[in-house]
């Protein structure tokens, strides 16, 4: 069977060209801080230490401050295995091999964009939208669920011959402050991350619109639409109460509920 791709004005429509911005914005996002952490320590009474992390094996800001810090409690940046990071992993660190395969899970989301938006022809278009927002959202939600469990794996296999002993096993959040010792942290997504949840809004959009030849052109005609269907939908709902309160102010309204006055004898 020959393939034909579609038409150039086929990608002015939203369920073709959206995939194609989504899976730029997954190209770049890998390059840009994933998780942002905030840190004060006694040690550096005049400084809050910041690190942040990627997708791919790179720790930056004041990572060998960090290392130093976390030394004393036994906590130690994980070994990618399959990719030299720019710090030197410790003997005791946990092995997380699938941080070295994140760059490649996103160039793979990357690419199925831009597979579904060269679709042939409508069904397989809708087809594609379906596939590829089902599983992206997985591969995502399993990387975040992967990336949760390593921190509580680091957290709890502490080493024994820290310097600094007895602290119980922790797991730092994805979002949040928690306090190992006397380190307070102070954990949130990086841009990186946003970059990614922009782009599965896209992709959430592709779908919606998946059975329709919406453009760019449209949308400003559909959101004027919506907004004018939400006013009638208000007026439908509201009208009956509004000639109710005219109806109460009406002076010339007979309230009287007793019979009205008989005749004479």
């Amino acid at each position: 069977m020959n393939y034909e791709p579609p038409d150039l004005g086929e990608f002015t429509q939203l369920r073709r060209a959206l995939p194609l911005v989504a899976a730029a914005l997954l190209l770049v996002a890998p390059i840009l801080p994933m998780w942002h952490i905030v840190v004060d320590a006694v040690q550096y009474p005049d400084t809050t230490l910041r690190l942040h992390l990627h997708a791919y094996p790179y720790i930056g800001g004041d990572y060998e401050e960090m290392a130093a810090l976390n030394h004393y409690i036994g906590f130690y940046y994980p070994d990618p295995v399959f990719w030299q990071p720019n710090y030197e992993p410790h003997p005791n660190a946990i092995d997380v091999p699938e941080w070295s395969l994140g760059p490649f899970a996103f160039a793979a989301l990357a690419a199925a964009g831009l597979f579904v938006a060269l679709a042939p022809d409508g069904d397989r278009l809708r087809r594609g939208l379906t596939y590829q927002l089902a599983g992206s959202v997985t591969v995502l939600t399993v990387m975040l669920v992967d990336i949760q469990y390593r921190l509580y794996q680091a957290g709890h296999t502490l080493d024994p011959g820290a310097p600094v002993m007895g602290v119980d096993g922790f797991t730092p959040p994805l979002w949040g402050t928690y306090e190992v010792a006397n380190i307070t942290s102070h954990s949130r997504l990086g841009i990186g991350a946003y970059v990614t949840g922009a782009a599965i809004g896209l992709l959430v959009v592709a779908f919606y619109y998946r059975d329709a030849t919406v453009t760019f052109g449209d949308v400003p005609d559909r959101i004027a639409a919506r907004i004018e269907g939400g006013r009638d939908w208000l007026d439908e709902r509201t009208v009956g109460d509004d000639e109710w309160a005219e109806g109460d102010d009406d002076p010339d309204r007979d309230d009287r509920s007793g019979p009205g006055p008989s005749g004479g004898d």
